[in-house]
């Protein structure tokens, strides 16, 4: 039978996590926002591959569509809620504006979007569609927004959240982050191999204070926020780290290896380097040995 995908239910919870019981006059309860279609519901992204209907327009008029059938839903329904945040209200009809702004500018983030149906004031009922297709929609979108994903991002699993955390961060319920996951989990692993070096090379010493706020050997060097949110500012100590070290006066080349290596198995240093510069280090490092 048809189910809540799990990337759908991750947007969900998002939602409700910072719109359920947030301040104002409205929040967005629960029962307002769905994925899965009631019992009676036949066609459309709100149904799975045992529900739709012969030539059903979220089926047959994309080969993203055709490709990504299967029982998963691929269909969000967004209710009504009015928080107040950032010294101003924020509405469904604001949200869903600034989600079809989004995808007409066509951010990155919202590329696996295939429709939105909405109300921008409560009374008219628009629909933005990436395929030029339809500009319409019933009048139950006066007081819900729907959304429609192509089939394939939800059968590939792909993370729906960018978009709306980036609405959340936008008018403040949620703090501005613009790492991707894999991102935030590079930089844990960077953060938890070279503070193992801490007290036992310049390297770690550095990173450590620099994370911590606590280094003057960067000029203008500001603070990192404690959840290490900028990941340029952390590469950046990684960076200002390795620079001191190749400063320093060795006697040879296996003080410098035995410095960065103390504390770490080779499977460590390897886990901490992000697979895009690979390559750049293993070229610098070669040419340091051999300078």
């Amino acid at each position: 039978m048809t189910r809540a995908p799990a990337n759908l239910l991750a947007v969900r919870s998002l939602l409700l996590t910072h719109l359920d019981n947030a301040p104002g006059p409205d929040d967005l309860d629960p029962g307002e926002v769905g994925i899965v279609g009631d019992p009676a519901h036949r066609g459309g992204y709100h149904c799975g591959s045992d529900r739709v209907v012969a030539n059903d327009y979220s089926v047959v008029e994309s080969p993203r569509d055709r490709a990504g059938l299967t029982l998963d839903a691929a269909g969000l329904d967004v209710g009504q809620f009015d928080v107040r945040s950032g010294g101003r209200a924020n509405t469904l009809a604001s949200f869903s504006v600034w989600c079809v702004a989004q995808c007409v500018a066509n951010a990155a983030d919202t590329r696996d979007i295939r429709e939105i149906i909405y109300s921008p004031d409560g009374s008219t009922v628009k629909r933005w569609d990436r395929l030029g297709k339809r500009t319409t929609g019933d009048s139950s979108h006066r007081w819900h927004t729907h959304f429609s994903f192509f089939r394939d991002s939800i059968k590939a699993g792909r993370d729906q959240r960018p978009l709306f955390r980036r609405y959340l961060s936008s008018i403040g319920l949620l703090e501005d982050d613009d790492m991707t996951p894999e991102e935030h989990n590079w930089l844990a692993t960077v953060h938890k191999n070279l503070t193992v070096l801490d007290g036992r090379n310049p390297i770690g010493q550095i990173y450590t204070r620099m994370a911590m706020g606590e280094d003057a050997t960067v000029p203008n060097y500001k603070p990192a926020h404690p959840t290490l949110k900028s990941l340029a500012v952390q590469v950046g100590a990684v960076q200002a780290a390795l620079t001191e070290l190749s400063n320093r006066d060795f006697t040879d080349e296996e003080a410098i290896v035995q410095g960065v290596l103390a504390g770490l198995t080779p499977e460590e240093i390897a886990a901490a380097i992000p697979p895009t510069i690979a390559k750049q280090v293993a070229d610098e490092l070669a040419r340091r040995l051999v300078a």
